[in-house]
């Protein structure tokens, strides 16, 4: 009896805090590599490094929350940059007029998005494979493959700046992860999101209204892709059509490492911020030790692979020890 309680007490502290343990391990093993690895300069840097996945991981978490998921993230932030600088530079738009439009318009690709796979059933890995691709291509056509230059350099505070140490793009983060948090923990739209993602039939027999929930999810991962493709732009100081190629893989990584469960319903957003750091921390190392880049995109597939693994593992493990 006391080895099943002594297995369940494991399961349940790896299940909620393991990753927590695997942060730590690498910022050790890191900063006795290199000792410049915890100057504060070097770890501003990775939360600088960090911030637009962790903004895109939020909208990411809402929708694998509900058993979905969404690989045109990157390039709907890649056109909400190009987009936004476009309006800028040859329309004169108001920078703050140009954000908030992209951020409208990414939240619109997300809700189509959300109608392809809630009205017409379309599953969600092919509805946003072919959002990635199409929104991708209308990101050259409109530049015609060529970055956009020349808007208000005011504009690259957003992505530059700091506020006091700390930059403003960590802060937008966080300001995201925050809001993000008390929507899922507060609102009954939050718990609908958990419910549809735990068992979607018990959900709708319970009256939620399930397609709304699915637009609500969509809209959001397609806002926060284009926040995130606005923070780019600052921080690049130019529209580039090919910005946010590859940001899928490390998001939906990162979440899957924070907990969120493949199938939906389980996992906590406080837990997505140590997975997003993880992912900056191992990327940030790595570079720091020379390894070549394609090596680290080996490592991080792997990452992803073993996140998933342990996350059956630990839930297996979990379910084992309950019915015994």
């Amino acid at each position: 009896m006391k080895k099943k309680n002594g297995a369940a007490k494991f399961a349940k502290v790896m299940g909620g805090y393991g990753m927590v343990f695997v942060l730590l391990i690498l910022i050790v093993f890191f900063a006795v590599s290199q000792k410049r690895f915890l100057q504060e300069s070097n770890i501003f840097n990775v939360l600088r490094q960090v911030s637009i996945v962790g903004i895109i991981a939020v909208g990411m978490t809402f929708i694998m929350l509900t058993g979905g998921i969404d690989l045109s993230c990157g390039s709907v932030a890649g056109f909400a940059g190009v987009g936004a600088a476009i309006l800028m530079t040859k329309y004169a738009m108001n920078p703050v007029l140009a954000a908030l439009l992209m951020c409208l318009l990414g939240a619109a690709l997300g809700i189509v998005n959300g109608l392809f796979i809630s009205k017409l059933n379309v599953p969600p890995f092919i509805a946003t494979l072919g959002m990635m691709v199409s929104v991708r291509g209308l990101a050259y056509i409109i530049t015609g493959g060529l970055p956009v230059f020349g808007f208000d350099k005011a504009y690259t505070k957003l992505g530059q700046g700091y506020f006091g140490p700390i930059p403003i793009p960590v802060i937008i983060m966080v300001i995201t992860f925050v809001l993000g948090a008390i929507f899922l923990a507060k609102t009954r739209a939050g718990r609908h999101i958990y419910g549809v993602g735990g068992n979607e039939e018990a959900s709708r027999l319970s009256g939620v209204n399930i397609t709304k929930i699915k637009l609500l999810v969509y809209c959001a991962g397609g806002l926060t892709s284009a926040l995130a493709g606005l923070v780019v732009l600052a921080r690049t100081n130019s529209g580039q059509p090919n910005a946010g190629e590859g940001y899928e893989m490390d998001v939906i990584t990162a979440v899957v490492l924070g907990g969120i469960s493949m199938s939906g319903g389980q996992g906590r957003l406080g837990m997505v911020i140590v997975g997003v750091l993880i992912m900056g921390v191992l990327s940030n190392g790595m570079t720091m030790l020379g390894i070549n880049e394609f090596v680290q995109q080996f490592i991080r597939g792997l990452v992803l692979i073993a996140a998933v693994a342990l996350n059956n593992f630990i839930k297996t493990t979990n379910t084992k020890t309950v019915s015994k």
